[in-house]
């Protein structure tokens, strides 16, 4: 080994004493500026820019749309196995998001939504402000003193309900006691409820007009007159709808 190196030592010198390029045929030539032989890499590109990784953003698109689909289908079935499913999803949106407070504001900011809430067309126009309207003619044969929620009206058969107030479906579907129901979110947070419904002619999410019929009376025990709950809750409270209609 030694003896080799002094042999290279001896040509290099000899080359050098004549004037020619050293060129070392056996050891390979050692660039300067980047001596480990690392591919240099001037930045991060799009694709491999590391605060977005394309792979973790498609995925969470998919899973967005696969929840997106379960929900809508869920809401579509008619099974009453779904009941607390749809019950679960509701009450959670209603707390976290006010729907009838964010649609009043950005009609008011903005002008009507463009899509995102469904349109009626050749209805009258009616008058959304702060008075409840009489949801149907009747009379009350239960009191809010007698169960502490609501009312029960008797009214004659096949009537329609009305909402008594500009709002957002949050609920239609069985509530436990009060069978088919309606809830009605609006604007002021306030709450409608419209129970013992023969029918719902309404959606989830529909927003309604006030005078809107958002349902069917039940029929009476004895069959001769329908029947009806109304309930109206404010600030998480329920109160008397005596106090806020005008039943005369």
């Amino acid at each position: 080994m030694d003896d080799r190196r002094k042999d290279i030592r001896n040509r290099i010198a000899k080359r050098r004493k004549n004037g020619s390029p050293v060129v070392n045929s056996t050891w390979t030539e050692i660039d300067k500026e980047n001596p480990y032989e690392i591919e240099s890499y001037d930045g991060y590109s799009d694709k491999d820019h590391p605060l977005f990784k394309k792979e973790y953003f498609f995925f969470k698109i998919l899973v967005s749309v696969c929840l997106f689909l379960v929900v809508a289908v869920m809401f579509k079935h008619p099974s009453v196995r779904l009941d607390s499913a749809r019950s679960f999803v509701t009450e959670n949106m209603n707390q976290e998001f006010q729907f009838a407070s964010v649609s009043s504001w950005y009609e008011n900011t903005f002008g009507k939504p463009i899509a995102f809430l469904p349109t009626e067309s050749n209805t009258e126009t009616v008058d959304s402000g702060e008075g409840y309207a009489m949801p149907v003619s009747g009379e009350i044969t239960q009191s809010f003193e007698s169960n502490g929620e609501g009312i029960i009206m008797e009214t004659s058969l096949g009537s329609k309900v009305e909402s008594i107030n500009e709002g957002v479906v949050i609920f239609a579907g069985e509530k436990e006691g009060i069978g088919k129901t309606v809830v009605i979110q609006h604007a002021n947070k306030s709450e409608s409820w419209y129970g013992q419904l023969e029918t719902i002619d309404v959606k989830l999410y529909d927003l309604v007009k006030k005078g809107k019929e958002v349902g069917q009376v039940t029929v009476s025990e004895d069959g001769s007159k329908g029947r009806f709950y109304l309930a109206i809750k404010e600030n998480d409270a329920f109160v008397d709808p005596k106090k806020v209609i005008s039943f005369d």
